[in-house]
């Protein structure tokens, strides 16, 4: 579970209401009217600028935010490992039956273009075109947030904007008169606050939280289709497993390079176990 996202929330509460503001003063930033401008009108531009059944997909995105990093890379190359032994050993149709365990339909059909013995150019052209297509999805996902971190602080503009009017408009009422400029000021000025706080400290953490996820998926993807296209070739089990690890940071490397040296029965079954899960 990825808690950061909660984590920057809190902290970035705390240390505007305990630094910026005090306690004590909370009170002065409460404005009903504000916060339905800038939170309500960002939200009507998002609902005006996307069709419905791209907003469906938000309650999901909060899931992935929290749910931390879903693609374990050791387990999936200890997975292609295994396979390029038996591909070695019995042929790339043994992989079939390999394949029908597969919970993973991009893994499965992978597999199952080399097991029919498709062209390598077809092969990778085909994964490649499907992960093109996948991020373009996960991109419209991700501006939809980054529209909403630009639309609320134009929000806020135009809550101090009405706040403004309306307190010039009643500066020569005798009832308001000059002293009621300090105040008024004050409520207009608290929409630009709402707007920039939501945008910066909501939305567009939201986005690029988006967007660590969806490049970890696309390495998980990639390093996959490398895996199946070396299988196809028929490397070396012990090759693949090092030309792999070349797309992960050294020390992630060094990890899983480390486990081959450790051998053991039971980290081999564990191994197994994980990839067939997948």
């Amino acid at each position: 579970m990825d808690i950061t996202s909660i984590l920057g929330l809190v902290i970035g509460i705390v240390l505007i209401v305990f630094v910026g503001i005090s306690p004590a003063k909370l009170g002065n930033f409460w404005d009903g009217a504000s916060v339905a401008i800038v939170l309500g009108g960002a939200v009507a531009a998002v609902i005006a600028s996307y069709p419905l059944g791209m907003l469906k997909s938000l309650l999901k995105h909060f899931k992935l935010l929290f749910q931390g990093n879903r693609y374990d890379v050791g387990a999936l190359i200890d997975t292609l490992v295994e396979m390029a032994q038996l591909a070695r050993k019995n042929g790339l149709l043994a992989l079939e039956e390999k394949a029908n365990e597969l919970d993973d339909m991009f893994f499965k059909q992978g597999i199952m273009l080399i097991v029919d013995a498709t062209e390598p150019e077809e092969v990778r052209s085909m994964l490649e075109n499907e992960l093109d297509v996948m991020a373009s999805r996960h991109d419209e996902s991700r501006g939809i947030w980054e529209k909403a971190a630009a639309y609320a602080p134009a929000f806020g503009m135009i809550g101090t904007l009405v706040g403004l009017v309306n307190m010039l408009k009643e500066m020569d009422v005798e009832s308001g008169g000059a002293s009621g400029i300090g105040p008024a000021m004050a409520t207009a000025l608290i929409t630009t606050f709402y707007g920039c706080v939501l945008a910066h400290l909501l939305f567009s953490p939201i986005a690029k939280k988006l967007s660590i996820r969806n490049e970890e998926e696309l390495l998980y993807k990639q390093i996959m289709i490398e895996g199946i296209l070396a299988i196809q070739a028929g490397d070396n089990p012990k090759f693949l497993k090092e030309k792999l690890v070349t797309y992960l940071a050294q020390g992630t490397r060094a990890k899983i390079l480390d486990q081959e040296g450790e051998g053991g029965g039971g980290k081999k079954g564990k191994k197994g176990k994980k990839g067939d899960d997948e």
